[in-house]
């Protein structure tokens, strides 16, 4: 028998890295009151740490969803993967062009486009899709912000982000 309530338990179980995150801070707020030309620096140097690590657990806690849609979310080394139901694929995160989030029959779908023209489909309520976090924010130029917002319903169907395109080949001098 748990002393507390399961929905309690699981938001802490969902919060544990903001939590270990303000710990850490603690330890370093309590290393900063001992003083010294030693302790001090390196309890500063925690609270810092712990704050960057508190703001990003906070964004990625606010991107997680509870899962409602049917299907698995999987990220492996650099490539995401969807395996639902009816369809499904995976895309190499290095060779995505674009993200978009869409709403199809009244759910809202990643929406992962490949160099090739391919694109992957990706319930934003599905299982594990929690992993995504990571692997877009490692997307060069991701607003973490404009994802979190578009995870979260707040903004509505669009591009998230797009890649760059290269600049055009240089001419040789002389011609």
């Amino acid at each position: 028998m748990s002393l507390i309530r399961p929905e309690v338990q699981e938001l802490l179980w969902r919060a544990r890295e903001v939590i270990a995150a303000a710990a850490v801070g603690f330890v370093g707020l309590w290393l900063m009151a001992l003083g010294g030309y030693l302790l001090f620096p390196v309890g500063a140097l925690l609270v810092v740490m712990s704050a960057l690590w508190a703001l990003h657990a906070l964004r990625r806690l606010r991107f997680s969803q509870d899962v409602e849609a049917p299907g698995m979310v999987e990220v492996d080394e650099g490539r995401v993967g969807y395996l639902g139901p009816t369809f499904g694929g995976f895309v190499a995160v290095p060779d995505m062009v674009e993200l978009r989030i869409i709403t199809v029959q009244g759910r809202r779908l990643w929406r992962l486009k490949q160099n090739d023209g391919q694109a992957l489909l990706i319930p934003v309520a599905s299982a594990g899709s929690d992993r995504l976090f990571d692997a877009f924010t490692s997307l060069p130029g991701m607003d973490t912000q404009a994802l979190v917002e578009a995870a979260s319903g707040d903004a509505g169907d669009g591009v998230i982000w797009q890649r760059r395109q290269a600049a055009t080949a240089p001419r040789p001098i002389g011609n």
